[in-house]
């Protein structure tokens, strides 16, 4: 080493690296040419250095800068002083992630023991794989892998029907053409036809509209089945993924979680896959808009308090717990003024100033009628109905919200993708509870952090099966769901939602719909199928028997307000009705499409 010049006091500095004065006088001394050397041209030593030569070389010069720093060898680049003795690639080589099915033993060795400086390569690899593999640390895979699957085989069902109608409709001329229509229809979806509606194909051209809704109808009626009897959500009440559920819940301070999105198709999947929530943890009522009804949210808030105090059910009602009442408003982030909301004309700060006014009016009904100690939590999610990722405006801990301010799924998905885990949920609590405009309950935070963390599953699950967003910017429904029920729809753009109890009183809500058919079906010559549905309680009296007179009773009134689609075929109905009580399926109970009965003389 080299003492440095003593200082001004006298007193010797500790030993260091030579200064810059001290290294260039060395240089000019070392470097110094004799007099038989003047006329020959300087050489540089082709004798290469030791490696510890070469490593004092590279720390004089990392300690002195400018031009004072003088090499025998090698380049100064890069943040680093690079000699001879670096190896060297022969050739430029790819990405990892070009090549990361090819393992040799050598990558997996060196892999199981990781240094410091291999962790930056890991850090540049996982960006990589976010980039490319689109998968981000927080994706659940395998939960993905499972709702795909779910989805493909259930609008599978439907797709198939319009192909299989058309080879129908060239047969139907044949002479065995009841026995060939029935033996596709059995193969391609797996029930058979109407035999008195195929009867008729002899005196007059065979009815494809009644056909196509029937096989609506009995596709319908196939996953519904299925729902209830496999639960293949894997979420019915009392699974283990609704009980964790259910316990996370109450530890962030609420007892239940009432959502209500829009009713329109592109929101139906938005608690099971969006939002990645067990529906049986969940209270749904979709309304259009979000704009559900306060006087019946309010009845139902009274059911839940009074069941806490009687049952202890969920929780005793002595726990300091509240209820979490959601809207979940839509918008379009590809074409927004035309593919948003159509109750509130594609308009998202309209959409989303009544989602919380709504909300308000709930909260200001329950403290007018049960004093301010009986208040509720209120939280307002936006969801792109392009990408399925949300936008969540994150309340104060008096539920105040600023309707432009909100954190955004997709850009913590960009923000954490390079991250651990642990450190993106880090991350997104921290923009959560920076998006509130005062102090955040805890819980509340919690549960954000849940969802956003949930959804950004979601968005990867769009990407991957679509490569993009989703094809079907627009609607795409199969059905309108009239009435109360409907547990088991639970999938992107399947069902149309009308909740009502009258259709007087259900009529913005329905109206939509046919509005959204007519254009979907209508404009096809393809009729409007409605699936009527009341659940009710076999433990009450007479229940069953009522739910039959009010699917009977919102029949009629559908006729009546559409009778020209009915008197055209454009408009059928299947009347249902289940048993919530139980875990059975739901039971048809009449439809348009049944054989006239004749009368006895």
């Amino acid at each position: 080493m080299v003492r440095s010049v003593p200082s001004r006091g006298g007193r010797p500095l500790s030993p260091s690296a030579p200064t810059r004065r001290q290294l260039q006088q060395e240089r000019a001394e070392s470097s110094a040419p004799s007099d038989s050397n003047q006329a020959q041209p300087i050489q540089s030593d082709p004798t290469p250095l030791s490696a510890r030569a070469a490593s004092l070389e590279r720390r004089r010069a990392l300690t002195t800068s400018g031009k004072a720093a003088v090499l025998a060898q090698g380049t100064l680049g890069a943040g680093r002083v690079r000699t001879s003795q670096d190896s060297r690639r022969s050739v430029p080589q790819q990405p990892g992630w070009v090549r990361r099915d090819q393992k040799s033993p050598r990558a997996l060795s060196s892999n199981s023991k990781r240094s410091t400086s291999s962790r930056a390569t890991s850090s540049r690899s996982t960006s990589n794989r976010a980039v490319f593999n689109r998968r981000h640390p927080l994706t659940d895979s395998h939960a993905n892998d499972h709702l795909r699957s779910y989805e493909l085989e259930v609008k599978g069902r439907f797709e198939r029907i319009v192909p299989l109608l058309q080879k129908i409709s060239a047969l139907q001329h044949h002479a065995d053409f009841i026995d060939q229509a029935q033996l596709l229809a059995c193969r391609e979806l797996g029930f058979d036809l109407p035999k008195h509606i195929l009867e008729r194909a002899w005196v007059r051209p065979l009815d494809m509209r009644a056909l196509y809704a029937w096989c609506v109808f009995e596709s319908h009626r196939v996953f519904s089945d299925a729902f209830f009897q496999n639960d293949p959500l894997a979420a019915s009440s009392g699974s283990e993924a609704a009980k964790t559920f259910e316990r996370f819940l109450l530890d962030c301070g609420f007892h239940l979680l009432d959502v209500t999105p829009c009713a329109d198709g592109r929101l139906a999947h938005s608690i099971a896959y969006a939002l990645r929530i067990p529906f049986s943890s969940v209270r749904r009522r979709s309304h259009a808009g979000a704009m559900f009804d306060v006087e019946n949210t309010v009845n139902r808030w009274v059911k839940t308090e009074h069941r806490r105090y009687r049952e202890s059910i969920p929780n005793a009602g002595s726990q300091d717990t509240r209820y979490l009442k959601v809207v979940t408003y839509h918008f379009s982030s590809l074409d927004p003024h035309h593919q948003g909301c159509a109750a509130h004309g594609s308009d998202d700060k309209l959409a989303a100033s009544a989602g919380y006014q709504r909300l308000l009016d709930f909260r200001q009904a329950v403290e007018n009628s049960f004093c301010c100690g009986a208040s509720v939590d209120l939280l307002l999610i936006g969801l792109d109905t392009d990408t399925d990722a949300i936008r969540v405006h994150p309340p104060a801990s008096d539920s105040s919200t600023q309707l432009d301010r909100w954190v955004s799924a997709h850009d913590l998905y960009e923000t954490t993708s390079t991250m651990s885990p642990d450190q993106a949920l880090i991350q997104i609590a921290e923009a959560v509870e920076s998006g509130a405009p005062g102090a955040m309950d805890v819980g509340m935070v919690s549960l954000i952090t849940r969802l956003i963390a949930n959804n950004i599953s979601q968005i990867d699950y769009v990407s991957d099966l679509h490569g993009g967003p989703y094809p079907d910017a627009g609607h795409a429904e199969r059905f309108i769901g009239v009435g109360i029920g409907f547990k088991e729809v639970h999938l992107r753009n399947l069902t149309y939602f009308a909740h009502l109890d009258t259709v007087e009183e259900g009529a913005p809500d329905l109206d939509v719909g046919v509005k959204i058919f007519k254009g979907l079906n209508v404009s096809r010559d393809l009729p409007i199928p409605v699936v009527i549905r009341f659940d009710y309680s076999s433990s009450v009296p007479g229940a069953r028997e009522r739910a039959i007179s009010d699917c009977q009773r919102v029949n009629s009134a559908i006729s009546n307000r559409y009778s020209e689609l009915v008197r055209d075929g454009l408009l059928h109905t299947c009347l249902t009705i289940r048993d919530r009580s139980q875990t059975s399926p739901a039971e048809v109970v009449g439809s348009t499409l049944d054989p006239d009965v004749q009368e006895a003389h």
